[in-house]
Order: structure tokens, then sequence, then C-alpha cells
């Protein structure tokens, strides 16, 4: 689904990526972390088609769509009119949405159980509600990938978990292949099958969840300890930062 090799991405004259290389096959979620600055929203609009690579191969096999972090739009847009925007590219440069594309959008509203917010104006909406919509946006575009700019940023913990069980169900049961920048490691160790570690604009870690993302990883990506806890009760973990003891050796 994804393939990049030996990727080099500029910004400004300056190199952000530089010989970077992963594979996501089709049905399989990526989780992007790094520090703010490192190139994580480079990536993504490389990715989406915003940026050219300076240099080396980028092939994506299918449809993108995209759902960027919050915002407001400037006029008074329904829920259901920012929705059927991911429509536009059926649409042709003068067309219209008919019957169907209306049937679409609706019935990935329905899906997302967000039918109540059809009428709603966009900018009314809390942060959770419009990432669903936005959602649905890409959706019906009919994307066979979806990339996520932080789908999580300031959202609390309740709209957090709907926003990633919906991108799991997403995977599980409609196929969708799925890449998503977030700077929480829970939300990939809950969701991700692959993960990308954006140490710096050249170094990097890439690879399976279950062997990529360790408290070593971490801890260098970070620059600060990063520690791996279990939940009690729960046969599940996390990654918590360690704060006021940088430096100190961790294994995970």
């Amino acid at each position: 689904m994804i393939e990049a090799d030996r990727l080099t991405v500029e910004r400004g004259g300056r190199t952000i990526l530089n010989n970077y290389s992963l594979r996501l096959e089709r049905g399989r979620i990526l989780a992007v972390l790094g520090a703010n600055g490192v190139g994580k929203t480079t990536l993504i609009n490389t990715l989406i088609g915003i940026l050219k690579p300076k240099s080396g191969r980028l092939s994506i096999g299918g449809q993108v769509g995209f759902v960027p972090q919050l915002f407001e739009v400037p006029f008074s847009y329904s829920a259901l009119d920012i929705a059927l925007m991911g429509r536009a590219r059926h649409l042709g440069l003068f067309g219209a949405p008919g019957k169907r594309d209306y049937e679409i959008v609706r019935r990935y509203f329905d899906m997302l159980g967000i039918e109540e917010l059809e009428a709603r104006t966009f900018n009314t909406l809390s942060g959770g509600q419009r990432q669903l919509v936005m959602i649905a946006q890409a959706l019906a575009s009919d994307c066979e990938l979806l990339v996520l700019d932080e789908p999580c940023a300031a959202l609390d913990y309740k709209n957090q978990d709907k926003v990633l069980g919906l991108l799991a169900d997403l995977r599980e049961n409609h196929g969708m292949t799925i890449v998503f920048s977030t700077h929480m490691p829970q939300h990939a160790v809950e969701i991700a099958s692959d993960v990308l570690l954006m140490v710096s604009g050249s170094a990097y870690v890439a690879g399976p969840a279950a062997v990529a993302l360790s408290s070593d990883n971490l801890t260098r990506l970070y620059g600060m300890p990063i520690a791996r806890a279990g939940l009690d009760g729960l046969a599940k973990h996390t990654y918590a930062p360690v704060f006021g003891h940088e430096g100190t050796p961790l294994h995970g």
C-alpha cells in the first residue's frame, strides 16, 4: 500500500526527511511518533501529495483520504456540507452533489453514529464531533488509505477512545489502511500494527509495533526516560515519561 525507498524531502531549502525507507501493507495501521519539529507533518504532507520528494521513491497504492488537525471554517457550513466536500473528486469542476453523493455521506454519518449532527453548524460542534465529521468527509471520498494528522489532539479521554475505536474498526471490519501521527505512545499500543519512530530527519525506527515500540526506542525518541508500565487487573501495558530523571537508563 505504501512503499518509500530512500525518501528525501525538502522544505524552504532545508532537508527535513533524509533517506527514509518504510513499507506498509494494505489493511494495517501505522502510528507515526516523534518530537515537535522532527518532520511528522512533512511526512504526512508528502503522503497526501502536498509536498513532492526531492529524491527517492514513494509509491501509494490507492486513493488517499486526509483528516487534518482540529480547525474552524470561515463560513457557516453544516456538518453535512463539510462531509459532502469529500465527494469533490467525483463531481468534476462544476459538478454539484446528487442523490447518490448524499446517500454515501449519510451512510458514513450513520456508521459513525453522528446522524443527529447533519444540520448542525460545523463550528458549533465539539472537537470530537468535528473529528468524526472530518473522518466522514475522508471516507466519502472512497479512499483506500486514510491519513490523519494527530486525530486525538485536544480531545478528552472519552473522545480519544471513540476515535481510536473507530480507526480500529475501520481496519478490522472494512479493510482500511490507516496512517496517523500522535504524541501519545499509548495510542500506538492500542491500535497500531506498525510504528514509525522519527528520531530526527535522518534517524528513525520502523517496524511492527510489538517489536519497535519499546522503552529503549521511546527513550531515544524523546530524549528522556520512558518506562513501560503494566495496568492493574488488565493484561495490557502503557508507556509513560519518568519526569525528573533525565538520562536514567531504562530497558523495555
